[in-house]
């Protein structure tokens, strides 16, 4: 089994997609005005609007109301990327911060209020954990 994707559902796919594609670099796949995706070589952020939410089950889920996940990216250096997200985020949660387990982390909400962690392994176990994912 293998995770392959985590879906956000959103009143604003348009905006959403944006955002990533501005935070990650990359492209957003738009398949229809409901459906977007930004895909990565390891996993893709799908960016659903509540309109597809019927198609689960009505009421299974809600935009803009995440109080759990952090949707977290592997990052070569998370001190510049915060110097290229500063005069354009508008919400950060903490400045680059070294965790206890190895990583430095730098937190920020996306226009829905979703967590977003982008991480630089620094410790030698946690560059080793993540090596298999080194560009």
């Amino acid at each position: 089994m293998n995770l392959v994707s985590i879906r956000l559902i959103t009143d604003h796919v348009a905006t959403l997609a944006s955002f990533y594609e501005r935070v990650t670099g990359g492209d957003a796949v738009h398949l229809n005005e409901h459906f977007a995706e930004v895909r990565t070589p390891c996993g893709t952020l799908a960016i659903g609007s509540t309109a597809t939410v019927g198609l689960f089950g009505p009421g299974s889920a809600r935009p803009a109301d995440n109080h759990t996940a952090i949707i977290e990216f592997l990052v070569d250096d998370v001190d510049l990327e915060y110097q290229k997200l500063q005069g354009w985020i508008t919400t950060f949660v903490n400045e680059p911060t070294t965790m206890p387990w190895g990583n430095r982390s730098l937190l920020f909400r996306d226009p829905d209020g979703n967590l977003v962690n982008f991480f630089t392994p620094v410790t030698a176990a946690a560059i080793e954990k993540f090596a298999a994912y080194a560009r």
